[in-house]
């Protein structure tokens, strides 16, 4: 085995290390040498790959983000021709999808976000590519944004434990989300011109 192919197994290990730590001990419980303890990994070697408690959060942030963007690329794949608005869909689904990760893992990465809010510039950059492309799509944009709202905001009230919705009206409720004849778009009409007076 080559130098990068073991070095690529020993960061996949400890980012499930660290994930393992953050949903038991929280953001606090997450030193070096727990991880070290964690991954079986020398905290020299993990020293080498993320340099900081910073590049530990870092690094869990991409990975869950890798995640979550596989998820939407396959949604597109199977699903996205058949959509009038494809981006929207994509990202319910994905809100969908998050909603069902065990609690302690997103709130982990909730955790892990509050102590270093900086990590958060990488989401909104994000999110502003994907504001725009849903802006392109959409023929009504304040009802493609409240479709879009309305699924992060189930998924982050599920995420955080503060949801009563069961688990079958949760899924009805982003069924609905993503049923396109649900919501049927009103296309602005073009404003009447105004006589010019004679």
């Amino acid at each position: 085995m080559d130098n990068q192919t073991r070095s690529e197994i020993s960061r996949k290990k400890a980012i499930a290390a660290a994930f393992t730590i953050l949903t038991r001990d929280g953001v606090g419980g997450l030193t070096f040498d727990s991880l070290s303890r964690e991954s079986g990994i020398s905290k020299g070697g993990l020293l080498h790959q993320f340099r900081t408690k910073h590049g530990v959060l870092c690094a869990l942030l991409e990975q869950h983000q890798i995640q979550f963007e596989q998820i939407g690329r396959e949604y597109m794949a199977k699903e996205g021709a058949s959509k009038a608005e494809p981006t929207l869909a994509a990202q319910i689904a994905m809100y969908r999808e998050s909603s069902n990760q065990p609690h302690s893992v997103a709130r982990a990465i909730l955790a892990a976000l509050v102590e270093s809010p900086e990590l958060l510039e990488s989401i909104k950059a994000s999110d502003t590519a994907k504001m725009k492309a849903l802006q392109d799509e959409a023929p009504d944009l304040d009802l493609s944004l409240l479709r879009y709202f309305a699924a992060s905001g189930l998924a982050f009230h599920s995420l955080m434990g503060l949801s009563q919705l069961s688990n079958s009206a949760r899924n009805r409720l982003f069924d609905r989300l993503l049923d396109e004849e649900s919501w049927p778009a009103q296309i602005p009409q073009p404003k009447p011109r105004k006589r010019s007076a004679r």
